[in-house]
């Protein structure tokens, strides 16, 4: 960018002089006859790198033309050297530095001081320019950092507030969830008096009363002991759930190996009924809360034999693996990190299920097969749901249609102290 400079005297000899000498340099010269002139050209050019301006001159002189320009703040940063061909007093060059010049030179005019002075001011301009600029972008970018910080500042604020509002939320969440908890467990505590009415009264009817009944009375009162009796299995079951989320049992080192040996004897007459064959595979111990993990085990190992084929042999394979990862096949929604787990396996040859209904199924009251087919209040699975997380765990399930199903419990290792490596085949049918 070629730097421009304003030549002022009233002499064009002395402006033909002066463009002569400087032309070379590759400066963009502008020239005014006098001191009005210069005036004009600098209303609305005030890009000037530097005023070449001669002292004496008709009407308005170098001075006074001065003191105008630099009323102008744009104008102020331009510098000014005076040419003179007199040699005045010092008071007289010092008015000029006064008003605001830089440098003199005299006449006649030695052309190299001229191309050096004049490339010493221009130079000067130049960095002064590239100065304001650099500081004017760094205003900017300074107001933009400033903007950024603000609008952070804010959305902190704004997450913090979030947060405020969702710690607000989960604790209304869970006073909420323990108030329906309560009223669970007291709707089911009292309405089991009035259904155990309904039951006597039922059977009384039906003892008492039988061979005063006709075939279709009697078929109504079998149809009222049923569905009783769904209702007051129903009632345990919330009553069950309740408990849970009440529960403040602690943690004890378990061995899960004895753990399913006493639910497996509790459950032996169904067991023995279905003629079941039950395999334990590595099971370790950990820490559980014994009252809580004997129904989930009672529920996961009785959906076995519910859910078994007709004509075969039920076959329930338990067996356990440490993971430090989800397993792919998972179909939980958590996420696991590199913390590790223990995964207990219940497998079986039943039935199954689809695959797509492998969360909806842990649902409260979540039924795949009615009433008619198979028994349940659909509370179990959301009963064992609860029960893992309570441990800080999860539970998924695999299945696929006739192809059986494999629940998958996982928790975290806090204690294995002790894994028995010995497989049992536990098979009640031949005791």
């Amino acid at each position: 960018m070629k730097q421009k400079i304003l030549l002022v005297d009233d002499r064009e000899d002395n402006l033909f002089s002066m463009e002569t000498i400087l032309e070379p340099d590759g400066y963009e010269l502008v020239k005014a006859s006098s001191g009005r002139q210069a005036l004009k050209i600098l209303l609305s050019e005030f890009n000037f790198a530097l005023i070449l301006m001669d002292v004496k001159m008709p009407n308005m002189n170098g001075f006074e033309t001065a003191a105008l320009i630099y009323e102008r703040e744009k104008l102020k940063h331009i510098p000014i050297i005076f040419i003179t061909a007199n040699s005045y007093g010092e008071d007289h060059i010092f008015q000029g530095y006064r008003l605001g010049a830089v440098d003199y030179i005299y006449k006649p005019i030695n052309p190299e001081l001229l191309r050096i002075k004049v490339g010493v001011f221009v130079d000067l301009y130049t960095k002064n320019y590239q100065l304001q600029a650099h500081e004017q972008k760094l205003i900017v970018i300074n107001k933009s950092l400033e903007n950024e910080i603000h609008e952070r500042k804010i959305s902190e604020e704004k997450v913090v507030e979030l947060n405020r509002q969702l710690l607000e939320s989960v604790q209304r969440l869970e006073t909420v969830n323990k108030e329906l908890d309560r009223f669970a467990f007291m709707s089911s505590h009292d309405l089991q008096e009035p259904l155990r009415k309904i039951r006597i009264y039922s059977d009384f009817l039906f003892v008492k009363r039988k061979g005063m009944l006709d075939e279709e009375a009697i078929k109504y009162v079998q149809r009222i002991q049923n569905s009783a009796e769904r209702m007051q299995n129903l009632i345990k079951d919330i009553l069950e759930f309740s408990k849970i989320s009440n529960s403040s049992a602690s943690l004890v080192k378990t061995d899960l190996n004895l753990l399913v040996q006493e639910v497996l004897s509790d459950m032996q007459d169904a067991i023995t009924a279905k003629n079941a064959q039950v395999m334990i595979g590595d099971l370790p111990e950990l820490e559980v809360i014994p009252g809580l993990f004997r129904p989930l085990l009672s529920n996961l190992i009785g959906n076995a034999l519910k859910y078994s084929k007709k004509d075969t042999t039920p076959v329930i394979d338990i067996y356990s693996e440490v993971g430090m990862n989800k397993d792919k096949r998972d179909n939980t929604v958590n996420n696991l990190t590199t913390t590790p787990f223990y995964r207990i396996f219940i497998r079986d040859n039943g039935i199954g299920f689809d695959q797509r209904y492998a969360e909806q199924i842990f649902d409260m009251f979540k039924r795949l097969h009615g009433n008619s087919e198979y028994e349940g209040t659909g509370i179990g699975l959301a009963l064992c749901k609860r029960i893992v997380e309570k441990h800080n765990g999860f539970i998924s399930a695999l299945s696929q249609d006739n192809h059986g199903t494999t629940f998958i419990i996982s928790l975290p290792l806090k204690a294995m102290n002790n894994i028995y490596q010995n497989e049992q085949v536990y098979h009640l049918s031949n005791k």
